[in-house]
């Protein structure tokens, strides 16, 4: 199990170093992205504030009636396009993508695609 271990302690490494160059403003907050196994969730964060401005996450009965049987790709997508909706409700048009030490491949880049898609602006 020292593979796993090791992985996780690299990506939260990444992730501080990350962390370190970039912060949410309240005129340019954070999307920040996490993914599980199963799941991908997704926060709009005003970091000087300390407020969580909008989410979204794969486990929302919402969002669950749009999956049906998507593969985890198209999962992310959709809950990008949600909490992209939802930021935007919240007036909030310009991020910053902090794809929390993941690279930005497959699911990661799939959420960030769908925000994009709709109307945020990063």
């Amino acid at each position: 199990m020292v593979k796993v271990r090791d992985a996780r302690e690299a990506r939260k490494r990444r992730h501080r170093r990350v962390r370190a160059r970039l912060a949410g403003t309240p005129d340019r907050p954070r999307l920040s992205v996490f993914r599980s196994l199963q799941h991908v969730y997704a926060q709009v964060i005003d970091d000087v504030h300390g407020h969580t401005l909008a989410a979204a996450s794969s486990l929302e009965p919402e969002i669950q009636s749009k999956l049906d049987g998507a593969s985890k790709v198209k999962e992310a997508e959709i809950v990008g396009e949600a909490v992209a909706r939802r930021a935007l409700e919240r007036g909030v048009t310009r991020v910053v993508f902090d794809r929390g030490g993941y690279l930005y491949h497959g699911r990661v880049k799939a959420l960030a695609e769908g925000a994009r898609k709709a109307g945020l602006v990063f």
